[in-house]
């Protein structure tokens, strides 16, 4: 794979369809199209043209031609797209006859790649990009968008600008000791160094709340065999997606069901019931469905009005965790479960229900704040932003004017790795390889 290779793909969905994207971009996009088109249209016009196979000029289709000259292109260089009719042969036809031109199949994410390389976009803009076309709820989609637009590369780019200064500042200090220049340069440093560290951390603690909107959020329902968590997961997902049966046992594995709860997307997961196990399957359904709780970012614990509270469960009633009372047709609901006082519904008739799915919208929110804020959303953000917290904290420190140089300098190359600026050659294929194909 080259980066001056002219590439090829279909942007639009695979399958048959009424319309059909094929992109292209690279150097030789021009000539291709103009083979392929019989000439170029209009920079930036739908013009409708015959497309002939350059072996015999066999009419392929006719389709919409867009032409975009770079570098006012997505990905800086030039491109064009060829709208045509979506039948399966179409596609193929026309591939074949833009390869046959010179043109190479691109490999994913290889559009938006060329974009970051060309400086259409910083890393975080592309990481954006990716979110926003796996974007299954709205407030995805708006935080996808800040990114994709550039809200996190202006937040960073504009702390990557103060390090800058401060770094230009001690360096100054330190090579003209002798010159005019202010006593106190130093002492700027540090104090920019431990304001800059401190918005930073602020910015870190979060509660992963970008990420968990990205990822979504996991609810693990937990109870004794028969306090009705198969019941009340199907109550929630609105359909029938868990067996309910009178039997105890009859969850041995975990049963997940994903839907959106203010703009979250939960998956909410019904597991085994909690006791001794009467078998080996059952025991490994109890062994995951404990482990799925701790994975969780929210707990129900699910108790059954008309019996004692169980061991098992009460457990789990632990702060974040919410505790409900069910069947309540069937007894009422104690007025405190392990110290805490239970939300009262029923799985089967639907009373409290309305209740339950407010409380479970209150904990989206809190625990993945769909806002308008700048939050980051990877790993490999808080990663890079930690170790510049690190390397500000050790600025502050450091006694030695050199010392502080070089803490402020790997500070600099931390916050410079998150949008490419430093450092990105190790992390492009990182970013770059969930992309789909003709992104």
């Amino acid at each position: 794979m080259s980066a001056t290779d002219t590439v090829f793909a279909l942007a639009s969905g695979a399958g048959r369809g009424a319309i059909a994207v094929m992109r292209l971009s690279g150097a030789e996009t021009g000539a291709i199209v103009a083979r392929l088109a019989g000439g170029l249209p209009r920079a930036r016009h739908a013009s409708l043209r015959p497309l002939r196979d350059p072996a015999d000029g066999e009419v392929l289709d006719e389709a919409l031609v867009l032409w975009f000259p770079g570098p006012a292109s997505y990905t800086g260089e030039d491109s064009a797209e060829l709208h045509l009719h979506g039948g399966p042969a179409v596609m193929t036809a026309v591939g074949g006859a833009l390869a046959a031109l010179g043109a190479r199949p691109a490999e994913p994410g290889e559009f938006t790649r060329r974009a970051f390389l060309n400086g259409r976009m910083d890393l975080t803009a592309a990481e954006g990009v990716a979110d926003l076309i796996d974007a299954e709820t709205e407030a995805q989609r708006r935080q996808a968008l800040r990114q994709a637009d550039g809200a996190l590369a202006r937040l960073y780019g504009a702390w990557a600008d103060r390090l800058t200064r401060l770094l230009a500042h001690q360096e100054a200090a330190i090579e003209f000791a002798e010159d005019d220049l202010p006593t106190d340069l130093g002492d700027r440093a540090r104090d920019g160094a431990a304001a800059l560290r401190a918005e930073i951390a602020a910015h870190l603690a979060d509660g992963g709340r970008g990420e968990r909107l990205r990822e979504g959020l996991l609810v693990a329902i937990l109870g004794a065999p028969n306090a009705g968590k198969s019941s009340l997961l199907n109550a929630l997902a609105g359909r029938e997606a868990a067996i309910v049966s009178a039997r105890a046992g009859t969850t041995r594995d975990v049963v997940e069901v994903r839907l959106a709860l203010v703009g979250v997307p939960v998956t909410l997961a019904d597991t085994a019931g909690l006791r001794e196990a009467a078998d080996e399957i059952e025991q490994e359904g109890i062994r995951r469905a404990r482990r799925r709780a701790e994975e969780a970012d929210l707990v129900l614990a699910v108790f059954a009005a008309d019996v004692a509270p169980d061991p098992e469960t009460l457990a789990w009633v632990r702060p974040g965790a919410l505790v409900l009372a069910n069947k309540v047709d069937l007894a009422a609901a104690p007025a405190v479960i392990g110290g805490v006082a239970p939300l009262a519904i029923s799985a089967r008739t639907g009373q409290g229900l309305d209740a339950l799915r407010a409380h479970l919208a209150a904990a989206a929110t809190r625990l993945a704040g769909a806002g308008d804020a700048a939050l980051l959303t990877r790993p490999r953000h808080r990663a890079a932003l930690t170790e510049a917290v690190a390397w500000l904290a050790e600025a502050e420190a450091a006694s030695l004017p050199e010392l502080v140089s070089e803490t402020l300098r790997a500070a600099l190359r931390s916050l410079g790795r998150l949008t490419g600026r430093i450092g990105v050659e190790d992390i492009l294929d990182v970013v770059f390889r969930d992309f789909c194909i003709g992104k």
